[in-house]
């Protein structure tokens, strides 16, 4: 049986590349049915075409990913698709917030074509798929090894854009390379750190890396 899929990513030239790499790698097992590059177009596509499986990027225009499920949620459709995460994110706090939000499962854009195949099959029989390392933030979760009332109710106080900052400047990155990664000048840099740093109630890069080292954002 031919999986139906459609394709979220905020990217055109993303979609595309998943496109002819599932035709490539698929087979016939595999078809794309539509596509959507934010959230409302999400939902329309997703409702129009009726997939048996949701390609869906993480952060997206008009509310992310979770939105998108959060919305279909509440439409009356023959049959809900099964949800698969692809997003470059490998953070904790968005692989649990994404499963929370109603994902089957959740995997990397480092995936290959073969891989990605695999797992929307899976996915549309019912299993849950992870990248290994994900899948040990799930387990982490549910085990309460990882407090996610505290993640989401910390980062709940970021913008997307501060979010970002904050995992780079974290990760080590200077500002001059977070600008060119985020595509902003370094002052937007530096004016996002400074509201990182005084929601978080935080002083230094220094207590920002100690601070989301221990939430296992990094």
């Amino acid at each position: 049986m031919t999986v139906r899929v459609v394709v979220v990513d905020d990217h055109a030239m993303f979609r595309r590349g998943v496109t002819a790499e599932l035709e490539a790698s698929g087979r016939g097992a595999v078809t794309v049915v539509g596509e959507g590059e934010d959230v409302d177009s999400a939902v329309a596509a997703i409702t129009e075409t009726g997939p048996d499986v949701v390609l869906l990027d993480v952060h997206l225009p008009g509310g992310g990913g979770v939105e998108v499920m959060r919305k279909l949620s509440t439409r009356a459709l023959a049959e809900q698709p099964r949800f698969l995460a692809l997003s470059v994110s490998d953070a904790a706090e968005d692989v649990i917030g994404t499963i929370r939000g109603g994902a089957r499962g959740y995997v990397t854009k480092t995936i290959t074509g073969a891989e990605l195949v695999d797992a929307i099959q899976r996915i549309a029989d019912g299993d849950a798929v992870f990248s290994p390392r994900l899948a040990g933030f799930v387990l982490d979760a549910f085990a309460g090894s990882i407090e996610v009332a505290e993640i989401d109710e910390d980062l709940d106080r970021l913008t997307e854009r501060e979010r970002e900052v904050m995992r780079l400047i974290a990760r080590g990155y200077s500002y001059k390379e977070v600008a060119k990664e985020l595509f902003i000048s370094i002052k937007t840099v530096e004016t996002h750190m400074s509201a990182v740093l005084r929601k978080l109630q935080l002083s230094s890069r220094h207590e920002l890396t100690k601070w989301a080292s221990d939430r296992r954002l990094l």
